[in-house]
């Protein structure tokens, strides 16, 4: 086998269930299989139009911009809508790529609802960590400089990492999740930054749930067939009641048949056929 063929099988069973799945989707839904990653896309471009406009930055910055020093209660009630709020010094057009392509794919492989809480948890997981890391002081192991507490959260640069590694898992893409990991763990070494260490936080929260679902899996009982087992001697008993007391039945229960003489009419003795 040529090393093309190889890859090409390599690329078909790593990518080959959720493309099926996308095409299936659009081909039986069309559009309606895109519901939410469509409406997420124009409401981010809408945000991103918005607060590039002399009076649109304040409302989208108390509306939707989360900091570590913000009110705990505060920066909850932001949450949703800070996940549709891109980074300014990031082009637009990269978080609405990553939104169409990621969000697209999880809709369809996970389901709408599933979508929405995988993202929105990994946005709260990012959150909560620069809090826990601003406290513990930038000497901590997992610690941040004070001077993040300022920073707006990363947006949904977080929800589509998390997103992505457990659509793999899901679908058993175990070298494109390991990708994505690799790919954010580099982020951090190269320039370690609050938005790279939200992207971590995101990841280690989804892999715990992806070992927890494994986990309640392997516990879950074996699937019931509906059939009970036979009680001892249960067979024992339908032969005796086939074959009667005198051997004379057979073993459906119906009467025996009798074979045909020609010559002497009916024969006495029964036949098993």
């Amino acid at each position: 086998m040529s090393r093309r063929a190889a890859l090409r099988r390599a690329a078909v069973r790593e990518w080959g269930p959720p493309a099926a799945a996308v095409r299936t989707a659009l081909a039986e839904r069309g559009a309606r299989a895109l519901a939410l990653t469509l409406t997420a896309t124009a409401l981010t471009a809408l945000v991103q139009l918005v607060q590039n406009q002399s009076w649109g930055y304040g409302p989208v910055r108390a509306l939707g911009a989360v900091r570590a020093e913000d009110p705990f209660w505060s920066a909850l009630l932001r949450t949703p809508l800070s996940l549709f709020v891109p980074a300014l010094d990031l082009p637009v057009w990269g978080a609405l790529a990553q939104i169409l392509l990621v969000f697209g794919v999880a809709e369809i492989c996970l389901g709408r609802w599933r979508t929405l809480a995988v993202a929105y948890a990994a946005t709260l997981a990012g959150t909560l960590y620069a809090r826990i890391g601003v406290a513990l002081g930038p000497d901590a192991l997992l610690g941040l400089p004070a001077s993040d507490a300022r920073v707006v959260d990363t947006g949904p640069s977080a929800a589509v990492v998390a997103l992505a590694v457990y659509v793999c898992h899901q679908r058993r893409a175990r070298f494109t999740g390991a990708l994505v990991v690799v790919a954010m763990v580099v982020e951090v070494l190269v320039k370690d930054n609050l938005a790279g260490r939200e992207h971590l936080a995101a990841i280690a929260v989804v892999l715990a749930v992806c070992g927890v679902r494994e986990w309640l899996g392997r516990r879950a009982p074996a699937p019931r067939t509906g059939r009970r087992p036979p009680a001892p001697g249960a067979g024992r008993r339908r032969s005796a009641q086939g074959l009667g007391a005198g051997g004379g039945g057979t073993r459906s229960g119906a009467p025996p048949m009798r074979s045909w003489n020609f010559r002497r009419g009916p024969a006495q003795r029964t036949s098993w056929w």
